[in-house]
């Protein structure tokens, strides 16, 4: 099938390359002359394990293609995938949507015969009604159906979750558009795969429910982490003993930072926004947001507290290390990654931050400029007066604690993941601090 992918950020890239390597044609389409380049030359503008050499696989074989002429790659394709950015919109929270719209348009002006158009990109109930809209008042004349068709990709493990996925979730009534997403899907279909069809309108929110529900185990799993801080319990073996009933399950039950990335954040806002319009409001999920919000800050404090800081300037002129920028392991993703509230809560502090992240330096130079920028774990932790870990990257799982600690002005180790344990760490001479025990 030829299929064309508008849009070649993270959902398009990844999405249009694997489509490809089920064996269809499929073209990349983007805006960004830069990009397109840098991707006709192999270079990936995102860090995605796996990524660039699926890439290469698929372009030697003539089955992907990057260009920025939208038009040619509508025409005759057999769908057309939109899957530009949705950010928050400034002020509300909601969902912006000028992206999707725009492309929609240019869709209408190109397309030159029977299509479906899937919205890829996570969109608010209601939005493929808007864009079928657009298409039916721009081309009356051709037969288009507009379908949903949400992703439910991890960032750092999203090839296998394209091609091993949960569920795949197609939102359409008519039953050509269904046929046509068989056909996309038949190589995962043949697999066995779960393809869930539903509404238009139910897939759209199915999208936003998954989010906010894994959103909220997240803050869960966190707060109860400050109880067991407070009683004197240990909260990895509480999140053991209740994910182990499999109605509640273990994924998701890892007590840290809070949440961060380009999906969460945005949208659990964009759900609060829809149940505000519709007037059916969410009250767990408005608690979710604000929780998580203060977890990053609280975390901040924690590491001053860690430092001696007990609200009068202990901690100015001190130095820390953060280990860890991006919001998880295996991406640089810096959105609203919780290093960025701790960093600006130790700076205003008046404590130096010298920082290493395996990918994410370059964003979060350009997010945090005024950070130190180091080459590895132990060049962050030179003279430091605590490291604080606060991304599990398998880089910081086994560190050399002894160099270290030689390397240091202070043996304080705030470890945000828990991935170490304290009766190794206190042995080493360290004092360590942990989530939730």
């Amino acid at each position: 099938m030829r299929i064309t992918m508008i849009g070649s950020g993270y959902v398009g890239l990844v999405s249009g390359a694997c489509f490809s390597d089920f064996g269809h044609e499929v073209t990349c389409v983007d805006k960004d002359e830069g990009k397109i380049a840098a991707l006709k030359a192999g270079r990936m503008p995102i860090y995605e394990p796996g990524l660039e050499a699926l890439v290469a696989k698929n372009v030697a074989a003539g089955r992907l293609s990057f260009t920025t002429d939208l038009s040619a790659s509508v025409a005759g394709a057999d769908a057309i995938f939109i899957a530009v950015g949705t950010p928050s919109r400034r002020g509300d929270g909601h969902a912006d949507l000028s992206y999707v719209f725009g492309a929609t348009e240019e869709i209408a002006a190109a397309v030159t015969g029977p299509t479906v158009v899937v919205t890829k990109s996570t969109v608010p109930v209601g939005t493929g009604d808007k864009v079928e809209a657009i298409l039916r008042e721009k081309r009356p004349d051709v037969a288009v159906q507009v379908v949903s068709n949400p992703e439910f990709l991890r960032e750092g493990a999203a090839i296998g979750d394209f091609k091993r996925p949960d569920r795949i979730v197609i939102g359409t009534d008519d039953e050509g558009a269904r046929k046509v997403m068989q056909g996309v899907y038949r190589p995962l279909y043949l697999n066995e795969s779960p393809i869930l069809f539903t509404g238009r309108r139910t897939s759209e929110l199915i999208k936003y429910a998954a989010n906010a529900f894994l959103a909220t185990k997240i803050t869960f799993i966190n707060e109860i982490a400050d109880l067991c801080e407070a009683v004197g319990a240990n909260v990895q073996d509480v999140s053991r003993g209740i994910g182990l009933d499999n109605r509640i399950g273990k994924k998701f039950l890892h007590a840290g930072p809070g949440y961060g990335g380009s999906c969460f954040p945005k949208d659990t806002l964009a759900l609060l926004k829809t149940a505000e319009d519709f007037e059916s409001p969410v009250h767990i999920v408005e608690a979710v947001v604000k929780v998580n919000d203060s977890r990053k800050r609280a975390m901040g404090r924690k590491v001053l507290a860690a430092l001696g800081e007990r609200g009068h300037g202990e901690a100015k002129g001190k130095t820390v290390a953060l280990l860890g920028l991006t919001f998880k392991p295996n991406t640089d993703d810096m959105r609203d990654a919780p290093a960025i509230a701790i960093a600006q809560a130790l700076g205003d502090a008046g404590v130096t931050v010298r920082a290493y992240d395996p990918e994410g330096m370059d964003a979060a130079k350009r997010m945090m400029p005024d950070l130190a920028y180091c080459s590895d774990a132990y060049e962050a932790a030179q003279g430091a007066d605590a490291v604080v870990i606060v991304t599990e990257w398998d880089a910081f799982r086994a560190l050399d604690l002894t160099r270290l600690k030689q390397t240091m002005a202070a043996p304080v180790l705030v470890d945000l993941r828990n991935i170490y344990r304290r009766d190794d760490v206190e042995a080493l001479g360290f004092t360590y601090s942990a989530v939730g025990r």
